[in-house]
C-alpha cells in the first residue's frame, strides 16, 4: 500500500459501498456526502501537485499593470490584432510611448 493511501479514511460500515460489483458508482445520497472530506484534508500532496501543474504565476513583487475595461474603435483593435498574439501589449507600448513623449 502506498504511503498516501495509508491515511485515507475508511468508509463507514453502516453505509452501502459506493460502487457495485460491476464497478458502477451508485447514486450518492445526502448521508454519503456527510462522510466526504475536502481533498486538501485527505491528500494535500495531490492538491499541491495540481496547483504546480497549472503553471500559475506567483504573486508579483509589485503589480505593474492595472486591469481596466477600455472601449476602442474597431479599426484600432483590428489593426493591432492583425499582427497576432500580444496585441494588447502592443497597444500598451504605444500608449506608454505617448505618455513619455508628452512629458518632454
Amino acid at each position: 500500500m502506498t504511503e498516501s493511501r495509508k491515511h485515507l479514511p475508511a468508509w463507514p460500515d453502516d453505509l452501502p459501498p459506493l460502487t457495485g460489483e460491476d464497478g458502477e458508482v451508485r447514486e450518492l445520497t445526502a448521508e454519503d456526502l456527510k462522510h466526504f472530506r475536502p481533498t486538501t484534508e485527505v491528500v494535500p500532496e495531490i492538491v499541491e501537485a495540481f496547483e504546480r501543474m497549472r503553471g500559475e504565476r506567483g504573486l508579483q513583487k509589485a503589480p505593474v499593470k492595472e486591469r481596466i475595461g477600455l472601449r476602442l474603435d474597431k479599426t484600432v483593435v483590428e489593426h493591432f490584432r492583425q499582427n497576432g498574439p500580444g496585441w494588447q501589449s502592443r497597444i500598451n507600448e504605444v500608449l506608454l510611448d505617448y505618455v513619455k513623449a508628452s512629458k518632454q
